[in-house]
């Protein structure tokens, strides 16, 4: 039994292998599954468990140096990835309807290759959030949604880009996601640069409205595939799980927009009216920049079960 399932495995393994665009074969964490879904299982393992206790008797670290970097940092690689996509296709040649994948070695076929790899490699990156978590001992912050966002969109997009060619009306939604952590992320800076940038923070409830907008995109973007006469995408299932995952996450935010900004049932309400405090962004609950709140166990116990 247990050998059949082994042979089946590594058949399966191979296949991907055999799969996987040439054009990728030589870029960092592109070779196999094995080695990202390892990364990422110990990202978990060491998020969810060794780190907290690691912490547990020693002092929280500040880090507010370390943080401001790391943000403009983020802030300015996102936004490289977008000029990348705008150059090689976004903004030069695709028509933002049908743009099919290109299969060739020409310069802007590998111009799209290399910027969805940074993309993909953005995503590790981005699993500093949670050091930083972790080392600042904000475990609150360490939820569900947070570990399962930082794992589970860079092991994704592996089987994305390497099983689907890479380019076409499928990087779209890769696009706006850096577009929108530019934007995140710049807040974040300021935000971690102390109390003297905080009267430029008066757009943050705004922070939720940008993701609605992303997924709204992304959602009616890639929905013109189902009505479109003649679409010959080369890899319709990876169109499937485009929609399914903007429109998801549409409902989501849109659920936390009804919560907390409409219904008022996100932060406790004498608080927020003696403090005028506003309800913290999602994304802000997902990062941990939302204030620091006496309910805020609460808080984030809600947003869980969205």
């Amino acid at each position: 039994m247990l050998q059949d399932i082994m042979s089946n495995v590594l058949q399966f393994h191979t296949y991907v292998i055999q799969r996987t665009d040439d054009r990728l074969r030589g870029y960092l964490l592109m070779h196999s599954p094995v080695l990202m879904t390892l990364i990422l299982l110990t990202y978990v393992f060491l998020s969810v468990y060794v780190g907290p206790r690691f912490m547990a008797n020693r002092k929280p670290l500040s880090l507010k140096n370390t943080m401001v970097v790391y943000n403009f940092s983020m802030v300015a690689m996102n936004g490289y990835i977008v000029h990348q996509f705008l150059v090689w296709g976004w903004g030069t040649t695709y028509s933002w309807r049908c743009d099919l994948c290109d299969f060739s070695s020409s310069p802007q076929a590998l111009g799209m290759v290399r910027a969805s790899w940074i993309f993909y490699i953005s995503k590790y990156i981005e699993l500093l959030d949670t050091l930083f978590f972790v080392l600042r001992k904000k475990h609150s912050q360490i939820t569900f949604l947070h570990v399962f966002h930082h794992s589970f969109m860079p092991w994704t997009w592996w089987w994305g880009i390497t099983l689907t060619p890479v380019g076409g009306m499928g990087t779209f939604h890769a696009m706006i996601n850096a577009g929108v952590h530019v934007i995140m992320y710049f807040y974040y800076g300021l935000s971690a640069a102390g109390p003297r940038f905080q009267k430029y923070l008066w757009w943050k409830k705004y922070l939720t409205a940008v993701q609605l907008t992303q997924f709204i995109l992304v959602s009616v973007h890639i929905s013109q595939y189902y009505f479109m006469k003649e679409c010959d995408y080369q890899v319709p299932w990876w169109i499937h799980l485009i929609w399914m995952y903007g429109t998801l996450f549409f409902f989501l935010f849109a659920h936390f927009w009804v919560q907390a900004y409409i219904k008022g049932k996100r932060l406790p309400v004498a608080h927020s009216k003696e403090n005028g405090v506003t309800p913290a962004s999602f994304k802000e609950l997902e990062n941990g920049t939302a204030p620091n709140l006496p309910n805020g166990n609460v808080l984030l116990s809600k947003v869980k079960e969205i």
